[in-house]
Order: structure tokens, then C-alpha cells, then sequence
């Protein structure tokens, strides 16, 4: 038999192919720290799966309705109106397995073979591969390490055809960390609305901002901007929640409804009694999430100090998320066991032999010249790990 041609034309997530080998590494006996997996190491909050716990033993564990249930609805419409000053009603919120999940309902309910997205780079691994999944074009436009990383309408617009579509955003940034001011957003929803695009904003992050920056949702910012957008938004970051895959997407009714019937044929409803869990994480006490992201702060100020410190190593330090987008090109061409480190991929195996850490290299997210590092890991495991680091760099010819 053949493999379909949009399967070979898949790229492999580079993400979770460090992280397998590194575990199969550590699963050998190796002390290998791994930087490559965006998975809080924090547990889910007790309360949260106390409500799980309950819903079996109370039996819900059928099928739901294909969208979720309606009590999780309506605490998605809840969290929406009081974090982000959102009215959505429940015909305008889907529940999917996951965020990825929400962001593949849209691209398949909104995208024809022809049209094509604008992407910001550096990007999260899925974007453009979901999208030529649709049968669209991924193009990507660059952002500048000397602004942040950040987006902005002059970066966008020359990349507009009469077949853009849909314009991604992600702030905070996965893998940058980059957040977008108001400002910023007031610049591409007024492009958006203007050339009569879709905005699908991916807040996967939006809890994790630090030294006060304040997240806002591109929806909010007019009545129009509010009509162009689909809010996406995970359970698994702000909650610890990575394995429950919990993810919802809200939007017009009609986008909503047509992802609601893609879904019916592909996986139906999100597990029932983790849809329990995740009201009460919605509508419960939100502390854990703010004593993660007071850590995560901590963390994040140490590790850009720590690679600032190393020679050749330069890292901005990012607005939100729980990753560090460091460049590492002026390490080029030093050498490894007689060859020449020359692009990101060689030089993060470099890393994972001679440092015994795991990072994922830049070119996986359309970047080089960077590599990628996850902070949501132990102050300790951040210590050694840049130990290690720097070591192995000092010691390349």
C-alpha cells in the first residue's frame, strides 16, 4: 500500500523526537537533563482532579455532547468574559482535544486547497503543518530578534495576497516567549478587518506573563477585531493539564458550528470526566496557577542571566511562556571532535553528547541561527544543565 502524499509531505515534530531520545538516553542509564519538552513539571492541582476523581466514580464517563458539555461551555464563556472581557455564547464554543486539536478544526473548517496563511516565524512546529494539511500555503513572514521577536502590521502586510485568508497569532510565543502590546494588536486587527482576513489567536500562554505585562486578546479590542477572530486557548499550560488534552476554540457561531461537525467525524467528544476536571479549573481557586508563574519568573530570570553570561551565547528575555529563544551563531564553525558546528541541529546534538541536555534546534521553527530551551523544569536541573553548557561551549576548538 501507499502512504498518502500529505503524510509524506508531513514534517516530524523535532520537539518530540529530542524528547524520545533523550528518554530513551535516560532510560539507558545516561544523566541527561531535558530542555526540550513544553510541559509544565508542576502536578495538576489537587482540586482539579478531585473533580475528575468524582466524575467517575459518579459514573460520567458516556459520551458527551461533540462540542462538550455545557457546563464546561459555559465556564470557558465565563473565563473568557473575566480574563479577557470576551462575550461569547455557547453556541460560539467548541471543546477539542487539545489546543492542537481546536487549531486543526480550524484551518480544516476555514481553508481550501489555494489559500494561504500568514505565519510569524519563529513558530510553534504545528502551524505550518496543520495548515498544508488543509491544502493550503503556509507563509511565513520573519520577525526581528532586535524587536523582541515581536509582530507588528509593517512585518505583516507586504506578506498579503488576494489569497490570504487567515493571519496566526501566538503571544505569548511558543518558541520565543515574544507577547504582543495593544498597540502591536491594534495594528494587525486593523489590517485583518481591512482586508477582510481571519485572525486565529493561539493565547495557549496568556496566564504565563511576568514583570507586569499584561496580556491582551486581540477579540477585545473592537467590535470588529471581535468578528475576524477565533480565541484559541489550552488547558494544559496555565493548569498543568498536558496529558487530560483539553483545549477550546471560540469564535462566530457559524465557524464554531462547522468545527463542531469536522469533529463529529473525527474523534467526537473530549474525554467526559476530564471535561469535569476542567470546569473546576476554570471556576475554581486560580492560586496554583499564579504560584507556577511566580516560579516560572524566577526561573526565567536566572537561565537568560546564565546564557547571557556565556561567550558566543546572546538570549533575549522573553515577555511570557516558559521558553528561552538563545542565539547561538557567533558558535559556528568552532568545532566538535574535529568537525565544524554549522547550523542549529548540529549544534544542539553537540549539546545533547558532549552536555548531556536537551534542547530543540531553531531551524524547527523556522529560525537557525537559534535554538530553544524550556525553563519548566527544577532550579537545580536549570543549574546543572547550564553548568553543563557552558562547560561543553569552553571546551570547543
Amino acid at each position: 500500500m501507499n502512504i498518502s502524499q500529505r503524510v509524506k509531505n508531513l514534517v516530524p515534530s523535532a520537539t518530540l523526537a529530542i524528547g524520545a531520545k533523550a528518554r530513551q538516553m535516560q532510560a539507558d542509564g545516561i544523566d541527561v537533563i531535558g530542555f526540550a519538552q513544553g510541559e509544565p513539571d508542576f502536578d495538576t492541582p489537587g482540586h482539579i482532579k478531585e473533580a475528575a476523581i468524582q466524575a467517575v466514580r459518579d459514573g460520567f464517563t458516556k459520551y458527551t455532547a461533540t462540542g462538550g458539555i455545557n457546563e464546561l461551555k459555559d465556564a470557558v464563556a465565563a473565563k473568557l468574559k473575566r480574563d479577557n472581557g470576551l462575550t461569547y455564547a455557547r453556541n460560539q464554543v467548541l471543546v477539542s482535544c487539545g489546543g492542537k486539536h481546536s487549531l486543526y478544526n480550524v484551518f480544516q473548517a476555514l481553508l481550501d486547497p489555494g489559500d494561504e496563511v500568514i505565519i510569524p516565524a519563529p513558530y510553534w512546529v504545528s502551524f505550518p503543518e496543520q495548515v498544508k494539511l488543509s491544502g493550503a500555503t503556509p507563509v511565513i513572514v520573519q520577525t526581528k530578534e532586535s524587536q523582541g521577536f515581536r509582530l507588528n502590521r509593517e512585518i505583516l502586510e507586504p506578506a498579503v495576497t488576494p489569497r490570504t485568508k487567515i493571519i496566526v497569532l501566538n503571544s505569548p510565543s511558543n518558541p520565543t516567549g515574544a507577547a504582543l502590546s495593544r498597540t502591536e494588536l491594534e495594528g494587525v486587527a486593523a489590517l485583518a478587518v481591512q482586508r477582510g482576513l481571519c485572525i486565529v489567536s493561539d493565547e495557549t500562554y496568556e496566564a504565563l506573563v511576568y514583570d507586569g505585562f499584561q496580556h491582551v486578546s486581540i477579540a477585545s479590542l473592537s467590535p470588529a477585531a471581535y468578528a475576524h477572530t477565533i480565541v484559541v486557548n489550552s488547558m494544559s499550560k496555565a493548569y498543568a493539564m498536558t496529558g487530560w488534552r483539553l483545549g477550546y476554540a471560540a469564535g462566530p457561531a457559524e465557524i464554531i458550528k462547522a468545527m463542531d461537525g469536522l469533529q463529529g467525524q473525527m474523534t467526537s467528544n473530549p474525554t467526559s470526566f476530564a471535561q469535569r476536571g476542567a470546569v473546576i479549573a476554570l471556576t475554581g481557586s486560580q492560586e496554583p496557577t499564579h504560584q507556577m508563574r511566580e516560579e516560572f519568573a524566577k526561573r526565567r530570570r536566572r537561565i537568560v542571566d546564565r546564557l547571557n553570561d556565556m561567550p558566543g551565547i546572546r538570549c533575549h528575555s522573553p515577555e511570557g511562556a516558559f521558553y528561552v529563544f538563545p542565539n547561538i551563531a557567533r558558535l559556528y564553525q568552532k568545532r566538535y571532535q574535529g568537525k565544524p558546528i554549522t547550523n542549529s541541529t548540529e549544534f544542539s546534538a553537540f549539546l545533547l553528547d558532549a552536555a548531556r541536555i536537551a534542547v530543540v534546534p531553531g531551524v524547527e521553527f523556522g529560525n537557525d541561527n537559534h535554538i530553544r530551551i524550556s525553563y519548566a523544569t527544577s532550579m537545580e536541573h536549570i543549574e546543572k544543565g547550564m553548568d553543563r553548557m557552558a562547560e561543553a561551549i569552553a571546551a570547543l576548538g
